[in-house]
């Protein structure tokens, strides 16, 4: 079992940047790493997920605008936000998967205001 623990969110205008950071409490290298966004009053959607290939997809939403990565040495997984838009607002909460266990952090808040 991993545990992980979101942290960078925070108060951002519209057309700043943030970058999140999921920190796991152990080895990340065979793991699907992913972000979810939730709106307020919605349900969780996916944002973008990164393989344990490096290989990565995005939400249609933040193509262009978001970026992740992974830092396997350090445990840690990225999401690049840049051009942040009001409905980006919400939770984001980081997940691993690993031969079909799903593991879930406690998310981070992001507001961003016009």
């Amino acid at each position: 079992q991993v545990q992980l623990v979101e942290s960078g969110g925070g108060l951002v205008q519209a057309g700043g940047s943030l970058r999140l950071s999921c920190a796991a409490s152990g080895s990340i290298f065979r793991m699907t790493m992913a972000w979810y966004h939730q709106a307020p009053g919605k349900q969780r959607e996916f944002v973008a997920h990164i393989t344990s290939g490096g290989s990565t997809k995005y939400a249609d939403s933040v193509k262009g605008r978001f970026t992740i990565s992974r830092d396997n040495p350090k445990k840690t997984t990225y999401l690049e936000m840049n051009s942040l838009k009001p409905e980006d607002t919400g939770g984001y909460y980081c997940a691993a998967n690993y031969l079909g266990n799903n593991y879930w952090g406690q998310g981070t808040q992001v507001t961003v205001s016009l």
